[in-house]
């Protein structure tokens, strides 16, 4: 649920000039609740921009996969493209290096400044379907080529492009994960990008990412890549913070019970807040993070004044390490009166949310329908293009998406 949600951008501000980042909250009564008491709060973390001018250069060790697995429906031609986008969007000053794996893993490129783009684009028109998948073995061979080409005056990052598949090897994740883990300690982090379906591996690349101090994106389409590694390629590229954690503290004598919308697989024990030991995740520059509480409110809780949470949020800077921790209050008198005089990107958040949870039968959307859903998105779609002046297609895909899954039904 919170990839869908988090796939959507809503326009959360940049934070001050001073500020790595900035807390947006929002709430209101939801149209999808099952008690009339409850509220959706949206918790939105925004982190500032970078111009493009202005980022590091990168070393890109590319680890990709071209098993059997990956020659299923152009998946792995899709991979090739992704990485003509991106070399055509980086510096001359920029470098890449090449490793395919199938049965066993081999380099395609050693380490080639972009300056020699004709080199790299030649290298990826020769990579081609072979083999079995010995994931660990690519990884492996990333991870040393990086470290023998490590640039401490760049961000040095392994990009592995697979479906997440591995049958060959040491394919076990805690194999994988260890070796990760300990050049994520040594400056070379990890992008994942996920591709193809049907036996795509989605929670192995989530881990992957996750130990690798990197993020996890999923492409099925040139659209996807054009957006991941053009549109938003400074933040695919440029980490700025480290091990960041977002607590709620929510008010008992306000807040009866809460539920966190997702994120089964990233959650953090309470008591791991302020320990700077433990992992966390990793945000790219402008990148935005978003998460869901459904709270029911204690009878009387009227007073505007009385506190509903505390948003905290704690995180280790780049380059000096040093750990800030950031709060913001949340109060009744903040609550939207309604969901229709809510934001309306507030609205496509908890819609966005309602239909994740539909598709996988949550019993938190017993009482929802695809067909409402889709009226609701229909509305929402005309609320956004009549506010901001123009229409966002994201939303308008997503209309069509509901719609669609209210006809298959």
């Amino acid at each position: 649920a919170e990839e869908f949600v988090n796939y959507f951008d809503y326009n959360y501000p940049n934070p001050a000039a001073d500020e790595t980042f900035g807390i947006h909250v929002a709430g209101a009564p939801s149209p999808f609740a099952d008690r009339q008491a409850n509220r959706m709060v949206r918790i939105g973390i925004q982190g500032y921009s970078v111009p493009a001018d202005e980022r590091q250069d990168v070393a890109l060790s590319f680890v990709i996969d071209v098993s059997g697995s990956m020659d299923r429906g152009n998946v792995g031609r899709l991979a090739g493209a992704e990485i003509y986008l991106l070399v055509n969007e980086l510096r001359a000053t920029d470098s890449v290096a090449i490793v395919v794996y199938g049965s066993s893993a081999r380099v395609a490129l050693d380490m080639t400044p972009v300056s020699e783009k004709p080199v790299i684009l030649n290298a990826i028109n020769q990579v081609y379907a072979e083999g079995s998948t010995n994931a660990a073995a690519g990884l492996w061979l990333g991870y040393r080529l990086a470290s023998e080409h490590f640039n401490p005056e760049a961000t040095n990052r392994v990009i592995l492009l697979s479906d997440g598949v591995a049958n060959v090897g040491a394919t076990g994740p805690d194999e994988i994960l260890d070796v990760i883990k300990r050049h994520a300690a040594e400056g070379i982090t990890l992008t994942t990008v996920g591709l193809g379906m049907g036996n795509y591996n989605d929670t192995l690349m989530e881990q992957l990412a996750d130990k690798g101090d990197g993020f996890y994106a999923y492409v099925d389409s040139m659209q996807e890549a054009e957006r991941l590694f053009v549109d938003e390629l400074t933040s695919t590229l440029l980490t700025i913070a480290k091990d960041a954690k977002i607590q709620v503290e929510f008010n008992p004598e306000v807040v009866e019970r809460y539920r966190l919308v997702g994120y089964e697989n990233r959650d953090v024990a309470d008591d791991d807040f302020r320990n700077d030991e433990v992992d966390a995740g990793e945000i790219g520059a402008g990148h935005s993070v978003t998460a869901l509480y459904e709270i029911e409110l204690l009878p009387g809780s009227e007073d505007a004044d009385a506190l509903i949470a505390t948003v905290r949020m704690r995180w280790a800077e780049m380059g000096t390490g040093e750990v800030i921790e950031l709060e913001q209050p949340f109060t009744v008198g903040e609550l939207a009166a309604g969901f229709e005089a809510s934001d309306p990107r507030f609205q496509l958040s908890v819609a966005v949310a309602e239909y994740a949870e539909l598709l996988k039968h949550s019993p938190y959307a017993w009482e929802g329908s695809l067909a409402d859903l889709s009226a609701e998105v229909e509305r929402i779609d005309g609320a956004i293009t009549g506010q901001e002046g123009e229409a966002d297609e994201d939303v308008a895909e997503l209309a069509q998406l509901v719609w669609l899954a209210g006809s298959l039904d």
